[in-house]
């Protein structure tokens, strides 16, 4: 099968397959091509998509800012159309479970894959990076001539969340080097390949990446804009827009929730000035607002939802870990048995991803080890 891909008014990115789409550089796949435009229908794009993520549903376009959201549908005919906006982000398209082309900051417009054979096949879209600063906007997909949009997929039973940081979105993962400037960190992030979404693949799972680099429980990293922390932002649908909040559907339950913070409230000493002026104070701080967190996540998501509290090797400290397992046995010695520890090494790490963040091969091991720990958890899938 080969896959042609346009963008409007543009040129189209050709592919002999989906695993050279995938893999080749996108200077080897552009040639020319003329094409005719379908218009996008009018309409609710979610009754043709089906998604997982924390998006504003605005009738003809749906908003989100979270990295790693997802759209799938299915489609009859020799091709599709991706109706977009985001001039910010790169999405992989997936068709038939294959990655035949990745968009980089799409302009507004209809992105065509075309050149498919006849018949039904399912497309996936989904948004690699970060950008708290902005809100994307998908429009839909559109049928070519004499093709069909097709009933959106069933949604998964199994539904997992993870909330995190800079590790938790894929940051810089697929860098060639620890060295990046800002565009290099947005042009090698891929939450798609992040050990979230490997995870979550691997077991069949619908899933929410709702991870925000740099951000601590309570401090960020650096002691950055002091006065927010992740919190600020968990209960936005819409990272960028103050008092946005999610509404959350009654179908969105989880049964498992991994929480990865902490990194950045203890990664780099504290400042002159800062609200701390102990590092006790803040291990105070930290583990009083962490139950915090964990009592709303237990409020929203009922006594049966398994929380993980994650924590990794942070250089020159081991306040995270030592804090972090604190909490849950906390948790534990007052009848919630269904939070647990999980401490992953960085055994076997490369972090060669951007700023000594971890590699793809970094995140198929956190994953891996991440798939032993939900082994032994009270999960009824």
């Amino acid at each position: 099968m080969s896959a042609v891909v346009c963008l409007v008014g543009l040129t189209c990115l050709s592919a002999v397959s989906p695993a050279v789409a995938e893999d080749a550089p996108a200077a080897t796949r552009q040639q020319a091509a003329t094409f005719q435009v379908a218009p996008a229908r009018a309409g609710r794009v979610l009754a043709g998509v089906h998604t997982a993520g924390r998006v504003v549903d605005a009738g003809d376009v749906v908003r989100y800012s979270w990295p790693g959201i997802y759209f799938e549908g299915r489609f009859r005919g020799t091709g599709v159309g991706i109706v977009l906006d985001d001039p910010d982000n790169d999405y992989d398209v997936q068709i038939d479970g294959k990655t035949v082309t990745t968009l980089v900051t799409p302009a507004p417009g209809t992105h065509w894959v075309r050149g498919l054979s006849k018949g039904r096949h399912s497309v996936r879209l989904v948004k690699r990076s970060e950008s708290p600063w902005t809100t994307s906007e998908f429009g839909g997909l559109v049928a070519v001539p004499g093709g069909a949009i097709l009933p959106r997929p069933a949604p998964r039973h199994r539904q997992i969340e993870f909330i995190g940081n800079s590790y938790t979105a894929g940051y810089g993962n697929t860098s060639t080097t620890r060295e990046c400037t800002g565009e290099e960190v947005n042009r090698t992030t891929n939450a798609d390949l992040g050990f979230a979404a490997l995870t979550a693949r691997k077991l069949g799972a619908d899933y929410q990446i709702n991870a925000f680099s740099g951000r601590g429980m309570v401090r960020n990293y650096g002691g950055g804009e002091p006065g927010t922390s992740y919190r600020t932002y968990y209960d936005r649908a819409l990272l960028s827009v103050d008092g946005d909040v999610w509404k959350k559907p009654v179908t969105w339950r989880p049964q498992l929730v991994v929480v990865g913070l902490g990194i950045n409230d203890f990664s780099t000493p504290l400042n002159p000035g800062e609200q701390w002026t102990l590092p006790e104070a803040l291990v105070d701080d930290f583990r009083a607002s962490y139950h915090g967190f964990l009592d709303t996540l237990r409020a929203r998501y009922g006594p049966r939802t398994v929380i993980v509290v994650s924590a990794t090797h942070v250089y020159g400290t081991t306040l995270l870990a030592e804090t972090t397992e604190q909490i849950v046995r906390e948790r534990n010695a007052q009848g919630d048995h269904r939070v647990r520890y999980w401490y992953y090494s960085d055994e076997g790490m490369e972090y060669t991803g951007c700023h000594w963040h971890p590699s793809l091969a970094d995140h198929e091991l956190i994953s891996s080890r991440l798939d032993d720990v939900i082994d032994t958890l009270p999960l009824r899938w």
